[in-house]
């Protein structure tokens, strides 16, 4: 139990052609109650997941038939939507954001610390799961609904597919709207903890929900420069009378 979400009875697939380390990194997850399942190519993984159906994926970047990137790609295409976690010795920002950028959740840099890796899993693994305790499950403004319960968003009739860390941010937002939050607020609830003092995570995040929601209408994300993010509807235009 972690932050009062069970996390027992959950798969992991682990993917990274170093056997010995990935194998090292399925037994500690097991330790953890977690089914585990292990695969050193990008093939490999694509043939299995399907079947083993995980819950997260720990993803290396260096595999020997494809970058990990691709395979996540791939992953997505075959609609699988399980969070990933890269795991990689590519440590810079431009790695880690084109990690991001291609629907990653999270990046661990070789050499990492298994207790850290079980730690981030247990975050993207609480992204994804219902929502439980007292808080409402389902949030409106204006015409986009967001249910926590189902996992569903909606603008209009329209249903908005997000991954597990786009809901997260849209979550997080719509339940403290009208209220501003800041790149550092959201850093620390979303991905909890700094990402380096990096808040373009958050920009690109905020991007990517801007273009999946919006699609011609008026934007309900609003930027309040040097300050933050809202969700709030949209600002009737009001133009000046008389030049005031």
């Amino acid at each position: 139990m972690a932050d009062g979400v069970s996390l027992h009875s959950v798969r992991i697939m682990v993917v990274d052609d170093e056997r010995d380390l990935a194998e090292m990194i399925a037994s500690a997850l097991r330790y953890e109650g977690w089914d585990t399942t292990v695969s050193t190519s990008a093939e490999e993984a694509l043939k299995q997941v399907r079947d083993f159906d995980p819950a997260a994926i720990v993803l290396d970047v260096l595999l020997p038939d494809a970058d990990g990137f691709a395979v996540l790609e791939k992953f997505r295409a075959m609609g699988v939507h399980a969070p990933v976690i890269f795991l990689t010795a590519l440590g810079t920002t431009q790695d880690r954001v084109r990690g991001l950028t291609v629907g990653g959740d999270d990046y661990v840099v070789k050499p990492f610390d298994l207790e850290e890796l079980v730690a981030r899993l247990r975050v993207v693994l609480r992204r994804g799961a219902t929502t439980t305790g007292h808080r409402p499950s389902r949030f409106q403004v204006d015409d986009l609904v967001l249910n926590e319960g189902t996992h569903e968003v909606r603008r209009g009739e329209r249903l908005v597919e997000l991954t597990p860390t786009e809901f997260e941010l849209l979550s997080f937002l719509m339940r403290n709207s009208p209220t501003v939050v800041s790149k550092a607020q959201i850093l620390d609830h979303v991905w909890r903890y700094d990402f380096g003092g990096n808040t373009n995570v958050v920009e690109l995040y905020i991007s990517y929900l801007r273009r999946k929601m919006d699609n011609g209408r008026d934007p309900l994300i609003h930027t309040v420069r040097g300050v933050g993010y809202v969700v709030r509807p949209p600002v009737p235009d009001q133009t000046p009378m008389n030049g005031r």
